[in-house]
């Protein structure tokens, strides 16, 4: 029994691909600059900041509070170190080092937080989990929020 599956060949006179030039590639970096990793940490402490005030204003106890702040804390020291071993020497040696710097990284900051998350009820007394998820899932949320809100340099260029 034969069967023919239709393959699509990439067709060197139909493709629009165009590799961008060094100058081109330029450019393009300074109109769509890179967003700093510690922009975002420091989103996520300002805003577990806010959700744990408004946890002790809305509860009316300061444990609240205190697991809110704890909750996004689980989010943003793991990004720190996360952050911090990116920038190691180690990291960037090549390709391959990069990659499983990447990874190691990630994995310590999994590791991390789910430590974070198994100490809370020895660490944070009169522990409150609706407000520490309410804090963590803020601090999650800030990665899409300072995406948006990133301070950007402005590059004017003729159309």
């Amino acid at each position: 029994m034969t069967t023919s599956a239709h393959r699509a060949e990439p067709d060197s006179q139909d493709s629009d691909f165009k590799p961008l030039t060094a100058e081109a590639a330029r450019k393009l970096r300074e109109r769509q600059p890179q967003l700093s990793p510690w922009w975002v940490i420091v989103a996520q402490v300002v805003a577990g900041v806010l959700v744990a005030a408004i946890a002790w204003g809305w509860t009316e106890r300061v444990d609240a509070g205190w697991s809110a702040l704890y909750g996004a804390m689980t989010a943003a020291i793991p990004a720190a170190l996360f952050a911090r071993g990116l920038r190691g020497r180690f990291s960037s040696l090549n390709v391959g080092t990069a990659v499983f710097g990447f990874l190691l990284w990630e994995m310590v900051k999994l590791a991390v937080t789910v430590a974070m998350l198994i100490a809370a009820p020895r660490l944070v007394p009169g522990l409150e989990w609706p407000a520490l998820l309410a804090g963590l899932v803020v601090a999650l949320k800030m990665y899409w929020v300072a995406s948006v809100f990133a301070p950007r340099k402005r590059v004017f260029e003729r159309l």
